[in-house]
């Protein structure tokens, strides 16, 4: 596979422009003028004395390309679309609309091959209209930023210009440029993560689009929501939505829009596992693309039959596929640098099946450089994955170890960084209610100083209800606002409660791996270290004693870490969930002989607890029957996690000593405070109940 080596990226601006004086002047900056064609004396004097043979060779370039934009605009033709033609139009118009047009053309030119410069002139072009007023323009310049910035992942600053290009197509009554924004619109929230709005503006835009009979858009509609609904994992409904996409764009002649609704549902039928069917749809995405032209789709066909072939382990299709791969993107300039990683992938897979390892190893290679290089990764993690399976048929079993730690590595990142953008999802939300609840309070207050207001206006004979009046207001909003103090305080706590508790579980995760993977792994090799030692040294038999001793004492050290670095994060927890890390745990502290702890699990079959509770709930646990241990003198004691209908329900009782429990709502111990403050996190509700000689119960509930 070919590398592409990385452009030096330049913004094309006139040649004769001069740092900050715009772009006013563009033949002669010095002068800050716009250029003339030439003195009416010269060329009056050219035609009386010398003829029009002796016309200057520079005035007749220029009157030719006014002339030429005069004809354009007047017959409202289309511009030249050589950005060199282009360049010189706009060196030669003036500042109207018709500079405006060839600003938008700049960009338009510019945009696959210099989005820098394409950049520049739609800002100039932005600037122009604003100068000029220019609202039939709008909606075209803005439009161009959302497809600017989305191409730069700058996903924030395209969908503020969408929706300014959503109020300008409002201004002009312009449907189709409406139908158009919310197409964008729709996908800018799709690509935030902000699936309710997503859904929201699809279903719209295809509305829109079929209301106003725009049937070039119709399949290009349905495939989005395909595409929406399949990263959603409703499967039924996305491939429901592609096949209408594909109907569609076969009937109205739409290539585009079938294209994307093909590729689309393949996708989904290769997410849900039925790979024939995907296989089927991607050879007519195939197909369909080199009819229309469309070399992404038939790069798309290619590397997913490739990787399909490569799973149901079918070689001889695998081999014909990467063959074709290799022959159509030969001199392909347009393919991107995730295209020519994934063709390194099925290129490396199509040499595996072969078993030619060299070769499916230099394939891989090539592939992880290049997504290293340019942080490609989502087919980075499927070469890491094929290069741990290569490795290891290649009985390389460290390196495939290596890869495969780099896999799983990749694979936390992603999740890491899915839940990192699904707490901003959830940030952004809370922030827009927050405002709009400021704004309900404003507009509530606003309204009773209006009718404050009138009630003054009545005359001194309502002077008595005016004042009582002002005074009822007066208080309800010191009221309202102390209730806001409070809860602002309230959710302050929590949220710093929230916080110390998750980086108390993040360093017990770390001391425990740390723990396991460092100090067990010397303890182990110190043992074994000795235990060779022992064969090859002659000892007398005190000695000896006192070796083995030392031996045991070993073995005694590396079994107390182990549970210490289980107790910090048990295993259980993490693989298996909160019912078997409980049920764990209550048959070691009954296996000590210290306290007897029966554990009894309440409808939790089928029962999906997020590991944030789950950890909040095993650690109470724990808290709760170490008190028992050490405090109440208790010999037996019950741990019952119950499903209800709102949520989950926990009871830890046992048969001690009991106590008064008012000394808790006093400077009670660190335990009890850290119970107390892991309930609150969750918003649960506790119920402690206790008396000498009575034994102790916690009663706990967490609403779902």
């Amino acid at each position: 596979m070919r590398n592409l080596q990385n452009r030096k990226r330049t913004t094309h601006l006139p040649a004769n422009r001069i740092p900050g004086q715009g772009l006013q002047s563009v033949l002669h900056p010095a002068t800050n003028k716009s250029p003339r064609v030439g003195r009416r004396r010269s060329f009056s004097a050219s035609l009386l004395f010398c003829g029009i043979a002796e016309l200057n060779f520079s005035m007749l370039k220029r009157l030719t390309a006014l002339l030429l934009l005069v004809i354009c605009l007047q017959a409202k033709a289309q511009l030249p679309k050589d950005t060199d033609s282009l360049m010189y139009l706009l060196s030669v118009s003036k500042e109207d609309t018709s500079r405006i047009d060839i600003y938008q053309a700049i960009a338009k030119s510019w945009f696959s091959e210099d989005p820098d410069s394409a950049m520049f002139y739609n800002r100039a072009c932005e600037k122009l209209i604003l100068k000029l007023n220019a609202v039939s323009r709008k909606h075209t310049c803005y439009h161009e930023f959302v497809r600017l910035y989305h191409a730069e992942y700058d996903y924030r600053q395209s969908l503020a210009y969408c929706l300014k290009s959503i109020d300008a197509a409002k201004q002009t009554g312009n449907e189709f440029n409406a139908a158009t924004s919310y197409r964008a619109l729709f996908n800018l929230y799709h690509n935030l993560r902000q699936n309710d709005s997503a859904i929201k503006y699809g279903l719209y835009s295809l509305q829109l689009t079929e209301r106003i009979g725009d049937t070039s858009n119709i399949a290009t509609n349905y495939g989005n929501l395909c595409w929406l609904y399949k990263d959603l994992g409703k499967f039924d409904k996305a491939i429901g939505y592609g096949e209408k996409g594909v109907a569609a764009g076969k009937q109205y002649h739409d290539p585009v829009g079938m294209l994307i609704s093909l590729n689309n549902l393949a996708n989904c039928y290769l997410e849900s596992s039925q790979n024939g069917k995907a296989i089927e749809l991607f050879k007519q995405l195939l197909v369909a693309g080199k009819e229309a032209g469309r070399r992404r789709s038939v790069r798309n066909a290619l590397i997913n039959l490739g990787t399909l072939y490569f799973s149901d382990a079918s070689p001889e299709e695998l081999a014909v596929t990467v063959s074709e791969f290799n022959e159509y993107t030969k001199d392909d300039e347009t393919m991107s640098k995730s295209d020519i990683a994934f063709g390194s992938l099925i290129n490396g897979q199509n040499f595996l099946l072969q078993g030619k390892y060299s070769e499916a190893e230099t394939a891989y290679l090539e592939g992880i450089h290049l997504s290293e290089k340019d942080s490609l990764v989502n087919v980075l993690a499927s070469l890491y994955n094929n290069m741990s399976k290569l490795k290891f048929a290649m009985k390389d079993y460290k390196a495939g170890n290596e890869y495969d730690d780099k896999w799983a590595r990749l694979d936390q990142v992603n999740r890491d960084q899915d839940l990192a953008e699904y707490e901003s999802d959830l940030d952004t939300k809370y922030e827009t209610a927050r405002k709009e609840n400021e704004i309900v309070l404003q507009q509530a207050q606003l309204r009773q100083k209006t009718l404050t207001n009138y009630v003054f206006a009545a005359g001194a004979a309502m002077l008595l209800v005016t004042l009582a009046a002002v005074y009822r207001n007066f208080r309800q909003r010191q009221r309202l606002q102390q209730q806001r103090i409070a809860e602002l305080e309230t959710e302050k706590q929590l949220a710093a409660t929230e916080a110390v508790l998750k980086g108390e579980e993040l360093e017990r995760t770390r001391l425990a791996k740390d723990l396991h993977d460092g100090l067990g792994g010397m303890l182990s090799g110190i043992k074994f270290s000795l235990n060779a030692m022992k064969g090859n040294l002659v000892m007398t038999p005190e000695n000896t004693r006192a070796f083995e001793r030392s031996v045991d004492m070993l073995d005694g050290s590396i079994k107390e870490m182990r549970r210490v670095a289980h107790n910090m994060m048990p295993e259980a927890l993490v693989k298996f969930g909160l019912d078997v890390a409980l049920k764990d745990f209550c048959n070691e502290v009954s296996n000590t002989g210290a306290l007897q702890v029966s554990y009894l699990p309440i409808g939790l079959q089928h029962t999906d607890i997020p590991q944030s509770i789950a950890i909040a709930l095993y650690r109470v646990v724990q808290e709760l029957v170490n008190n028992s241990m050490k405090h109440s003198g208790a010999t037996n004691a019950l741990v019952q996690l119950s499903k209800t209908p709102t949520g989950l329900s926990l009871t830890v009782e046992d048969d001690g000593k009991g106590f008064d429990t008012r000394i808790t709502q006093g400077s009670a111990g660190m335990g009890w405070n850290n119970i107390r403050s892991r309930v609150e996190s969750l918003k649960g509700r506790l119920d402690l109940v206790s008396a000498p000689g009575k034994g102790t119960s916690v009663y706990i509930e967490l609403d779902a």
